[in-house]
């Protein structure tokens, strides 16, 4: 199959291209925009990832110039207009489990980093201050964390804090029997939510999840508590969060995702002028760790997330079942 891939850097080209079942790549460092859609004119298939825009108006474009498959390169799907691909007959295969404890892993990391505050520790001692004043974190053993989603990543996640002795309550319209047995508590949101030290988001991006986080939603929160975001940027309201930030309300963000992380993630911005000013505003907070979408950049994952797309595309066109199509 002739394949489109947009949104592509170096690392994607080298595991997609090692990985490569025998089908014609053609890569494009671009996202796929209504202005870009022009270059998978002719194509059998595009491959996508999070910050590509597959709305209508792209489908109908491709549809329109022979394009018969979508393929993600990852496991949501919310930049995808669903009803208008399932109209145009166009199946959207996705990578639904590539390492869900690479970005459960680097969750972790963002908290223990936040509180442990070891990415300050780090400056200091190179410039010779070997002060511990400020550095003062918490003991996560016997904390209450709340976890938004035990899905494949969520309950990674759960995993990994139940090694820390953490007290672990979760909210997930599915709950996890498997989960329960290890003593995870399942809760409303609000009981969720409610004196946990740590406020988790691994849930999907949906209509019922955009801006789950909001000005209502945090003053369920912990006064000080820290809320970390691996999943998907629109579940937070940025305005929100930042107005927790400044009254004390929040006492720590971390964050992998982003909003509006279309125009800056996954690119070198060191000698622009950001022109965000939402997210110069928490960079400029001292309690507010911020990493690019990175969570899943492992070689495990990269290795997984070219297998699985492989799989897909040839599944497709030999015409078996498609086991990973979004429906």
């Amino acid at each position: 199959m002739k394949i489109a891939v947009f949104s592509t850097c170096q690392y994607d080209e080298e595991f997609l291209s090692r990985f490569n079942t025998g089908h014609e790549l053609s890569f494009f460092t671009v996202p796929l925009t209504g202005d870009t859609a022009r270059l998978a004119d002719g194509f059998d298939a595009i491959c996508v990832f999070v910050n590509d825009s597959i709305n209508a108006a792209v489908l109908n474009h491709l549809h329109e110039n022979g394009l018969k498959l979508i393929v993600l390169r990852c496991a949501g799907f919310n930049n995808v207009d669903m009803a208008t691909a399932t109209r145009l007959g166009i199946p959207v295969l996705r990578v639904p489990a590539y390492s869900p404890e690479a970005v459960a892993e680097h969750a972790m990391a963002l908290i223990l980093t936040l509180n442990r505050k070891t990415h300050k520790a780090y400056n200091r001692v190179r410039e010779g201050n070997f002060s511990l004043e400020r550095l003062m974190g918490f003991n996560l053993h016997g904390r209450k964390i709340a976890v938004i989603g035990t899905g494949n990543i969520g309950a990674a996640f759960c995993r990994i804090l139940t090694g820390f002795g953490c007290r672990i309550s979760a909210h997930d319209l599915y709950p996890s029997a498997a989960l329960k047995e290890t003593g995870v508590h399942y809760g409303s949101l609000e009981d969720t939510l409610a004196d946990a030290d740590v406020v988790a988001l691994h849930c999907p991006l949906t209509e019922q999840t955009n801006h789950l986080i909001n000005a209502e939603s945090l003053k369920l929160f912990k006064q000080g508590a820290m809320l970390i975001n691996t999943s998907r940027g629109g579940l937070i309201d940025t305005k929100a969060v930042i107005e927790a930030l400044k009254t004390g309300q929040l006492g720590a963000l971390g964050l992998d995702v982003y909003e509006q992380e279309g125009k800056l993630f996954f690119h070198d911005r060191s000698e622009d002028v950001i022109q965000d000013d939402l997210i110069t505003r928490l960079i400029s907070f001292p309690n507010v760790l911020i990493t690019s979408h990175q969570g899943f950049f492992t070689k495990e994952a990269m290795e997984e997330i070219a297998r699985t797309t492989f799989g897909n595309l040839d599944a497709f066109a030999k015409g078996e079942a498609l086991i990973n199509r979004v429906k």
